[in-house]
């Protein structure tokens, strides 16, 4: 039996890992997309000729390169509307490119504006927008009541299994877990939200 539970919390950890990366990776992928804040801060740094406007977005390190970049392309996008969009669109892969080394992360490319994100990065992003975060915090009461209701009810339906059924006190083991991590992990997340993000780099690390 002992070595049964230790099978289940390893799957629910394994579950709760790879739902942790997804939200991780949506959100490097939100600064990957053309639309997203990484480009959109380039685009505003161009058209103002400030480069200080981008600098924020990566780290020291890569300082130079980005200035490098951003005075060679504000020099070929003067010269007619083909050349401009060249050397922006230069600009803006060397910019995400640098964003993604001071992360520690590959660049895969820019993607395409209007990137599916879910519901969790647009809600957050706007809220920055209009100052309130009224509509974010409806958002995430509503998802954590109903993922929270979800698992307890799976586990009070399963509660009353019969002893010498095996399997279905199975059943009742796995959704136990899954609703014990589910609250574990929404409270350690509220409280120390970069706990999560280093289980998510350590995840990415293990399956480089």
């Amino acid at each position: 039996m002992k070595n049964r539970k230790i099978i289940f919390y390893t799957i629910a950890i394994f579950i709760a890992v790879i739902a942790g990366l997804t939200a991780y990776n949506n959100m490097f992928a939100h600064c990957d997309t053309l639309d997203g804040p990484v480009v959109k801060a380039a685009k505003d740094a161009l058209d103002k000729g400030n480069v200080n406007l981008i600098l924020l977005w990566v780290q020291k390190e890569q300082e130079a390169e980005l200035i490098s970049a951003f005075n060679k392309t504000l020099k070929v996008r003067k010269s007619n509307p083909e050349a401009k969009e060249l050397a922006d669109n230069y600009f803006y892969e060397t910019v995400v490119r640098l964003h993604r080394l001071g992360e520690s992360e590959p660049y895969t490319g820019l993607k395409a504006a209007g990137l599916d994100m879910g519901p969790a990065i647009p809600a957050g992003d706007k809220a920055i927008e209009d100052g309130s975060i009224s509509k974010v915090e409806s958002l995430l009461n509503d998802a954590i009541k109903e993922g929270l209701y979800k698992h307890f009810t799976e586990v009070m339906e399963k509660k009353n299994y019969d002893p010498n059924n095996v399997d279905a006190g199975r059943e009742y083991v796995k959704a136990y877990v899954e609703y014990i991590h589910y609250v574990e992990n929404l409270y350690n997340t509220a409280k120390n939200p970069h706990a999560l993000h280093q289980k998510t780099e350590e995840g990415i690390e293990e399956h480089k």
